[in-house]
């Protein structure tokens, strides 16, 4: 079999920039695919949304063979892999309360009018211009220091914790090249270093913020370990502001693409918030979830083997029109039903900082549009290349 013969090859020229008619068509061969590199892909609405809340494992340990065991062999994560994302009960649920003491509904509602003013002075600067990359201008740097503030991060070089977190977010793909291999696991390394440090200084500068109230929380009489702190920490760091940036750049391409749409919300400020869930569903930020089944597991008459890797592709289930119906491919910023995405994942790993997300995108895309009614689009998008947490790196605007 050559590439050209797989049904899901993310590595064919221009799937990153639109992996939506490759999804469709998984969909209508084989929505329980198998793939000859050993993992197992989901791709219908009903079949993810059960998968998601069937209980399974998420420890890529657990995982038998294929190239995703190969690929779990040869990077060096180290105690990265004891964050909570990769961790089954009791752990995860130690863990996630944990970080749930701290990471509430009430603490990021208080972060409203701190990220209003970080929006308004972000858009301020684009005033100033005219133009702007907005993913530089706008939706890289908002979420990053919305999670950097929520930290307590002293001052550090930011750009270089970019690159890192940017690195670190391959590993929730498949790699095959030997070489980013090696690059992920310098990262790692990189950033437990840097973690590590981060942690010592704030234990002799604690202060209100969440990183002093990670360290000081209890679960039950324990606390999390160095190791375990040092992990909390970085996927807090690559989840609190990889995927917001994509819900904030894809969201905006969407309504520039749909000039319609742009001009409802402009006309109704008030669907703001399902705008943003109509946005996760269009475009998700976050394209697959993994399962590990510890159990034979069948879906439809195909069974599943014990330790086998399963993708669970979000941005498919949300595409998919035996759901969502025969509109499912377009935008509909007022879609009553929007809300039913899975973007955020289901059951006992439904993301934590769902509140965090949809309050920024909300914030930054409402203000986007409402102050600049020219906002247009000022040459082409360039996409990250990445299989996951997919968006555009650069997206050139203009608002005279």
């Amino acid at each position: 079999m050559t590439t050209a013969d797989l049904l899901f090859n993310p590595f064919a020229p221009g799937f990153t920039d639109d992996p939506y008619p490759t999804y469709r068509r998984m969909r209508e061969v084989d929505p329980v695919h198998r793939h000859p590199f050993g993992f197992w892909m989901l791709t219908s609405y009903d079949d993810i949304a059960a998968l998601l809340r069937a209980g399974l494992s998420v420890d890529d340990r657990q995982v038998v063979d294929g190239q995703i065991r190969e690929q779990m062999d040869r990077l060096d994560l180290g105690v990265l892999n004891m964050s909570m994302v990769h961790r089954d009960p009791p752990d995860h649920t130690r863990l996630r309360s944990l970080v749930g003491k701290v990471f509430t509904t009430r603490s990021v509602a208080a972060l409203e009018d701190e990220i209003t003013r970080l929006v308004d002075a972000a858009l301020d600067r684009v005033a100033e211009e005219g133009h702007a990359d907005l993913v530089e201008a706008l939706a890289f740097p908002l979420p990053f220091a919305v999670i950097s503030q929520m930290l307590g991060m002293p001052p550090a070089d930011h750009a270089r914790i970019r690159e890192l977190t940017g690195i670190l977010a391959l590993t929730l793909q498949v790699v095959t090249d030997p070489e980013e291999m090696r690059r992920i696991s310098d990262a790692a390394r990189e950033m437990t270093a840097l973690a590590r440090d981060l942690i010592a200084w704030k234990r002799a500068n604690p202060a209100d913020d969440l990183l002093t109230a990670l360290i000081a929380a209890e679960h039950e009489g324990g606390r999390l370990s160095d190791d375990e702190l040092v992990a909390q920490v970085v996927m807090l760091y690559i989840a609190g502001h990889e995927t917001t940036v994509n819900l904030i750049a894809n969201g905006t391409l969407a309504l520039l693409r749909n000039p319609g749409q742009l001009a409802l919300l402009r006309a109704r400020p008030g669907l703001a918030g399902n705008a943003v869930e109509e946005f996760l569903r269009f475009d998700s930020p976050v394209q697959q979830s993994k399962r590990i089944t510890l159990a034979p597991h069948t879906v439809r008459d195909r069974t599943i083997p014990a330790g086998a890797f399963v993708f669970a592709v979000l941005a498919s289930a949300n595409r998919d029109p035996d759901y969502w119906g025969p509109d499912a491919d377009e935008l509909r910023i007022d879609r009553p039903n929007a809300r039913h995405h899975v973007s955020f994942g289901a059951g006992p790993h439904h993301c934590l900082g769902a509140a965090l997300a949809r309050l920024e995108g909300r914030l930054a895309i409402g203000s986007l549009v409402q102050r600049f009614p020219s906002l247009s689009l000022a040459g082409d998008v360039t996409w990250n290349g990445r299989i996951n947490l997919r968006g555009p790196s650069v997206l050139p605007v203009t608002v005279r």
